[in-house]
């Protein structure tokens, strides 16, 4: 590792609205950890909150790495053993559901493919409107699955959207740091 810091690949999906949040994080876990950026191909794409092209400039100017854009480039990460430690953030509940059936359809998926087949921590950092409907049933695989992690979440504007959930972005380097050790950062249910 360089710098004994830890690997992270940190892999964005296409909650467009989260990006933000994760912005005003990472500098920090830049800080904390060697970072990957890994772009689903929809969460390369323009968007309300911003052209794609800004958000993955800003994450490889802070992480100092380009970025896997690609099924094509993300193919080899597993293999290569790149990677200490993969955080899907956001998680849209599209990419849930692909994790939970082991679907591998973009480079956020391969790069999960092959990350748990090394028996590596994949943590992933719930964003997704339907997380207590049509989601809820792939969280409670992945959340039974051996070597997955989640970032603490809660409800995100009950009043407004029932059944969305959003991860707590604060939270993100600690869940990596205990997924690192093969523990899953408590409480996983916020208030």
């Amino acid at each position: 590792m360089e710098n004994n810091k830890l690997r992270l690949g940190l892999a964005l999906t296409g909650s467009y609205c989260s990006f933000g949040k994760l912005a005003q994080v990472l500098p920090a876990l830049c800080g904390q950890f060697q970072v990957y950026p890994i772009f689903s191909e929809n969460a390369q794409k323009d968007s309300r909150f911003g052209p794609g092209r800004d958000w993955l400039s800003l994450l490889e100017n802070e992480s100092g790495h380009s970025a896997v854009t690609t099924i094509f480039d993300a193919e080899p990460l597993g293999p290569g053993n790149v990677i200490d430690v993969l955080a899907i953030v956001p998680c849209t509940g599209n990419t849930l559901g692909k994790l939970a059936h082991g679907i591998t359809d973009t480079a956020v998926t391969m790069a999960a493919k092959g990350h748990l087949r090394n028996g590596k921590p994949l943590v992933v950092g719930v964003s997704t409107n339907d997380g207590l409907g049509a989601s809820a049933e792939s969280i409670g695989r992945l959340l039974n699955r051996r070597n997955i992690y989640f970032v603490p979440f809660r409800q995100d504007a009950p009043a407004e959207k029932p059944a969305s959930l959003s991860c707590d972005y604060a939270q993100i380097a600690a869940t990596v740091e205990a997924a690192a050790r093969g523990r899953q950062l408590q409480p996983v249910l916020l208030a």
